[in-house]
C-alpha cells in the first residue's frame, strides 16, 4: 500500500523552529517530486515548497521564501521542511504529496499524507 505519513507538527512560539518530516512506505520517493502544502481552516489548501526527485531545484512560496528549507534524503525515503522563523500566520495543518513534477499546484500531486497540525501561538 502506498503510503505517505508526516510528522514533526506540534505546538510553537512565534519565532520558533520545527521540522516536519514526511515518510514514503510501499514505494521509494525518489522517482518522484515531493510537496509541502499547508491548509488553515476557512482556507484553501496552498503550496508552501517542492523539491525534484533530485533534490537538485526547489521552491518556495513568497510567504514562506527566507524562513523555510525543503531538503529530501532518498536513502532514507524521507522528505524534510525546516522551518524557521514561524509566525502566528504559519499555523495550519501540513502535507507532504508525491508527484511527477516540481510544482506548488496541488493537482501536480498523486499521493497525499494525512497530514501534521502546526500551531504557532505564544
Amino acid at each position: 500500500q502506498l503510503q505517505l505519513v508526516e510528522s514533526g507538527g506540534g505546538l510553537v512560539q512565534p519565532g520558533g523552529s520545527l521540522r516536519l518530516s514526511c515518510a514514503a512506505s510501499g514505494f521509494t520517493l525518489d522517482h518522484y517530486a515531493i510537496g509541502w502544502f499547508r491548509q488553515a481552516p476557512g482556507k484553501e489548501r496552498e503550496g508552501v515548497s517542492s523539491i525534484s526527485s533530485s533534490g537538485g531545484s526547489t521552491n518556495y512560496a513568497v510567504s514562506v521564501k527566507g524562513r523555510f528549507t525543503i531538503s529530501r534524503d532518498n536513502a532514507k525515503n524521507t522528505v524534510y521542511l525546516q522551518m524557521n522563523s514561524l509566525k502566528p500566520e504559519d499555523t495550519a495543518v501540513y502535507f507532504c504529496a508525491a508527484g511527477g513534477a516540481l510544482s506548488l499546484y496541488r493537482f501536480s500531486y498523486d499521493y497525499w499524507g494525512q497530514g501534521t497540525q502546526v500551531t504557532v501561538s505564544s
